[in-house]
């Protein structure tokens, strides 16, 4: 998937920042310059029966309460997927997870969750699918692209430690 066409298509804007590949948030921090907006951090998760997958996106400073955000979500003992699900569903390698991901997830298997801050942001940094750029998104057309892509976003407050 070419996500820059997908975004030009739809009419979905963005400011661009190329950098070098980042894997954690401490690099992150360290190797992307600063932008406006709000940092997100985002998590592809399963529950314990590998029957429901989760992309969940909160805060860079936010640590997630797993087992309280299992309670939330209603899905039992959640757990960090493989990287072979999250090329199987998502279509990216670690590293790169980002909600724009969803643009891959044409069967919608994937659940789409982001804690309410993220969501509430005037403007939120997105990896295109690869961890050596960070796009600045408008909070509109970050809703517009769930539009497009066909997912139902569930804003919760994600518990943390």
């Amino acid at each position: 998937m070419d996500i820059y066409s997908y975004l030009s298509t739809n009419n979905i804007f963005y400011e661009r920042c190329d950098h070098p590949a980042v894997y954690t948030v401490e690099e992150a921090e360290r190797l992307v310059p600063d932008l406006y907006g709000t940092d997100a951090k985002n998590l592809f998760l399963k529950d314990r029966k590998k029957r429901r997958h989760f992309l969940v996106a909160v805060g860079f400073d936010k640590r997630v309460d797993l087992k309280n955000l299992s309670s939330v979500l209603g899905a039992s003992g959640l757990g960090f997927a493989s990287s072979d699900r999250l090329m199987r569903y998502l279509g990216i390698e670690p590293g790169a997870v980002s909600l724009l991901a969803a643009v891959n997830d044409k069967d919608h298997a994937v659940e789409v969750i982001i804690d309410e801050p993220i969501w509430q942001a005037e403007f939120v940094h997105c990896h295109p699918l690869v961890n050596t750029s960070t796009l600045v998104i408008s909070q509109t057309d970050l809703r517009h692209f769930f539009d497009c892509t066909g997912h139902t976003v569930k804003v919760v407050d994600v518990p943390g430690k």
